[in-house]
């Protein structure tokens, strides 16, 4: 069975910084391209940032380039999100998925349940 399990959201005050972790498990994680989307109320899903199954090609979403930084642990299964410098515009639900196209952040054959982000003015 396939398991994507967010954890690390929160709520902080603009200019902080929070760490998102998505651990996987029931699926190859080192042979899979791995990123994060996100989702507002009201608002339609956005790929934030992604990640190739190897580590050696990420992406960014405009809005996160410069403040957000992907990464990934292979040996743990384990995806990352440093997001530094966050905005309002930054609030809410973060999602893992695995099996992306980095290109535009389509496919995504498994997901994670989310953890929110909130950010407050």
């Amino acid at each position: 069975q396939v398991q994507l399990v967010e954890s690390g959201g929160g709520l902080v005050q603009a200019g902080g910084s929070l760490r998102l972790s998505c651990t996987a498990s029931g699926l190859t994680f080192g042979d899979l391209n791995m990123g994060w989307l996100r989702q507002a109320p009201g608002k339609e899903r956005e790929g934030v940032s992604c990640i190739s199954w190897n580590g050696v090609s990420t992406y960014y979403a405009d809005s996160a380039k410069g403040r957000f930084t992907i990464s990934r642990d292979n040996a743990k299964s384990t995806l990352y999100l440093q997001m530094n410098s966050l905005k309002p515009e930054d609030t809410a639900m973060y999602y893992c998925a695995a099996a992306l196209n980095c290109r535009d952040y389509k496919g995504g054959a498994y997901w994670g349940q989310g953890t929110q982000v909130t950010v407050s003015s």
